[in-house]
C-alpha cells in the first residue's frame, strides 16, 4: 500500500497539522505503509505537475491548517491541478483523507471543503481528523488526542485495505455534468501540459506571447475602426488649412507600422498617399504612438521634433509648416 501526503501549510514551527502528520506517518510506517510526503510551500513552483502523483498513491491525505480563511492558496493550487491535469480514469479508485487544523475557526468547514472538491474531481472520500487547536504545545502532549489521531490512522489504513464502497453523492452528479464540455486528454497529453503548466519560464514566454497578440489584435481593431489604411491618409485630408499659402512636399515614415505617407501641398491642393518620395523637402520618422499624439492634438510636429520623439531631414522651415498646415485637434 502507498499513501501519498500533501501538506498544505506555510511550514511554521507551531502548525499543529506538522505535528498530527508526524504522529500519522510513524502508525503508517508501522503498518508496513509506503508514505510520501510532499510539503507544497517547498514545491510551490511544481505544484502543478504534483498532480500527476496521486495516481501512483492507493490513497492521499490533504493536509492543511486554517489560519485565517479557507484551504490556503497552495493547496488550492494544487486541487486546480488536480481538476485540470490528474488522470480522471484512474483517480476515481483513490482514496482521500482530510486532515484540517484550525488556530482560529473553520476546519470542519475546509474539511468539508476538501472532501466536496474531491468527489468532484472523481475521487473516493474516507475519514480524516479535523480539529481545533489553541495551544499547539498542550495538543501535542495530550494522550487522549494522540491516541484517537492513532486509531484515525488506522481506519484510514482500513478504509483502502478494505476497499470500502462510498454511497453516492450529489457531488459526482454535477462532476459528471461539468465534465461534458470539458475538452479530454489522454493521460500523456495531461502529463505533458502539467509539466508545461509548472515551468516557470514557459508559463513567462506564453503570457508574454499572449499580451503581444492582444496588442497586435487590439491595434488591428482600433484601426479598422477608424477607416484602416484610409485612417492615416484621410487624418491629413480631414485637418488640411487652406489659405496658408505654401507648397512643399513631405514624406512621413510611420516606423513601427512600415507606412510611408507622401504629401504634396501646393497653395489649397493637398495630395496624400502611401508611398515614396526620396527626394521630398522633408522626410520625418516617427512612432506610430507619437503619430497618434499629433493627430490627435496632445503634442505638434515641433514639439516631437524638439524631444526627439520625431526624427526629420531636409527644410527646417517647411518642418516648421507643418504645424500650420494641419489644425489636429483632441
Amino acid at each position: 500500500m502507498k499513501i501519498n501526503i500533501y501538506y498544505g501549510g506555510r511550514g511554521v514551527v507551531d502548525d499543529p497539522a506538522i505535528f498530527v502528520l508526524e504522529k500519522i506517518q510513524e502508525v503508517l510506517s508501522e503498518l508496513n505503509v509506503t508514505v510520501e510526503r510532499y510539503n507544497l510551500y517547498e514545491q510551490r513552483t511544481q505544484i502543478t505537475a504534483l498532480s500527476q502523483t496521486v495516481t501512483e498513491a492507493d490513497g492521499i491525505i490533504l493536509a492543511t491548517t486554517v489560519e485565517w480563511l479557507g484551504m490556503g492558496g497552495y493547496m488550492q493550487m494544487f486541487l486546480d491541478s488536480c481538476w485540470l491535469y490528474a488522470d480522471k480514469s484512474k483517480i476515481n479508485n483513490v482514496y482521500m483523507f482530510p486532515v484540517v487544523m484550525s488556530k482560529t475557526y473553520g476546519e470542519r468547514e475546509v474539511s468539508l471543503s476538501l472532501i466536496n472538491s474531491w468527489e468532484m474531481i472523481g475521487g473516493k472520500n474516507g475519514n480524516g481528523i479535523s480539529a481545533y487547536v489553541d495551544d499547539t504545545t498542550e495538543f501535542e502532549f495530550n494522550e487522549k488526542y494522540i491516541e484517537m489521531i492513532e486509531k484515525k490512522t488506522e481506519d484510514m489504513y482500513r478504509t483502502i485495505s478494505q476497499k470500502r464502497i462510498c454511497l453516492p453523492s450529489s457531488s459526482q452528479t454535477i462532476k459528471n455534468n461539468v465534465m461534458k464540455d470539458v475538452v479530454k486528454f489522454t493521460p500523456q497529453e495531461s502529463e505533458q501540459l502539467s509539466k508545461y503548466a509548472s515551468d516557470d519560464t514557459f508559463v513567462k514566454t506564453q503570457k508574454q506571447d499572449i499580451e503581444s497578440l492582444a496588442s497586435i489584435y487590439k491595434e488591428m481593431l482600433t484601426e479598422q475602426e477608424q477607416g484602416g489604411d484610409n485612417y492615416y491618409i484621410n487624418i491629413f485630408k480631414d485637418n488640411f488649412k487652406t489659405g496658408v499659402g505654401f507648397t512643399g512636399t513631405y514624406m512621413i515614415i510611420i516606423s513601427d507600422k512600415d507606412k510611408n505617407i507622401t504629401m504634396n501641398v501646393d497653395g489649397d491642393n493637398l495630395d496624400v498617399e502611401f508611398g515614396e518620395n526620396k527626394s521630398a523637402d522633408v522626410i520625418a520618422k516617427l512612432s506610430k504612438d507619437i503619430f497618434e499624439d499629433i493627430v490627435s492634438g496632445r503634442v505638434t510636429f515641433h514639439r516631437a521634433f524638439m524631444t526627439g520623439d520625431m526624427t526629420a531631414k531636409g527644410n527646417f522651415r517647411s518642418l516648421r509648416m507643418l504645424d500650420e498646415l494641419f489644425a489636429f485637434q483632441g
